[in-house]
């Protein structure tokens, strides 16, 4: 029985930012999604610069020098939904399915696509240790021990089920079905893999929401993996958020822009 107790988060996917050639304006940042973020705040005022160029005649004046200090300031006054035009999708793996009970309820701004119990055979599958739950003890064996049961039980139901189900069906509906039914004996903590879109808004809120002391510790533990990632993605959209450790050996997560 494999038995996982970190979370893994791979980056596999973030945009491009196609410049408009009408638009005599350029970010310092290289990060597609800075740059996009800027311009669209930016466009709102036509703050593109003294220098910028607008096809109609237009001219603007004005604007921040630097992406980091324009992106410090919508931080600041809130100025949250150009954030919404960045978006980055990581591939999350060894979390449980009670993760992704709380995760996939952030809906907006996010996407989400997930392993299939009723179409993958799960005989080999692993389990995430609850972070509460520490090696050697008492409390470990017992979770140890119901895993190994419901995992038996999974694999005894899935190779009668795969006889007698639908028997008259194409041999790949009848395994589904069987798994499908099967799949009701595996626990919460069974491991699962998804595929999660979001926008820096939503990556935010989901940060800042399941970072906190209050959050359930494995997704508090994942939260915390993602936005280490996401800083190294966009450190002008996601720098002002801070990683705390705690007495308990934990880790939480602060920052002074809260709910942008």
């Amino acid at each position: 029985m494999h038995i996982i107790r970190e979370p893994r988060v791979t980056l596999i996917a973030r945009q491009q930012f196609l410049p408009p050639p009408h638009i005599r304006w350029q970010s310092d940042s290289n990060v597609a999604g800075e740059a996009l973020a800027e311009f669209a705040g930016r466009l709102c005022y036509l703050s593109f610069g003294e220098d910028a160029g607008l096809e109609g005649g237009h001219r603007t004046i004005g604007g921040r020098t630097t992406n980091e200090s324009y992106l410090a300031n919508i931080l600041k006054v809130k100025h949250g939904s150009v954030l919404e035009h960045a978006v980055w999708t990581f591939l999350l793996e060894g979390i449980s399915r009670s993760l992704t009970h709380e995760l996939v309820r952030h809906r907006a701004g996010m996407g989400f696509s997930q392993l299939s119990q009723r179409y993958v055979d799960e005989s080999d599958i692993g389990f995430v240790v609850p972070p509460e739950i520490q090696d050697g003890t008492p409390e470990y064996d017992a979770w140890v021990r119901t895993c190994e049961q419901t995992l038996n039980g999974y694999r005894e139901l899935l190779s009668g089920l795969t006889e007698q189900v639908g028997d008259d069906g194409p041999a790949t509906m009848r395994k589904k079905r069987a798994r499908q039914a099967a799949r009701a004996v595996l626990p919460n903590s069974a491991e699962t893999k998804i595929v999660v879109t979001g926008n820096a808004r939503s990556w935010r809120h989901f940060v800042e929401m399941r970072g906190s002391g209050s959050a359930d510790v494995e997704i508090r533990r994942l939260a915390v993996a993602v936005l280490r990632a996401l800083q190294q993605e966009a450190s002008h959209i996601f720098g002002d958020m801070r990683i705390v450790p705690q007495m308990d050996g934990t880790e939480t997560v602060e920052t002074p822009y809260s709910k942008v």
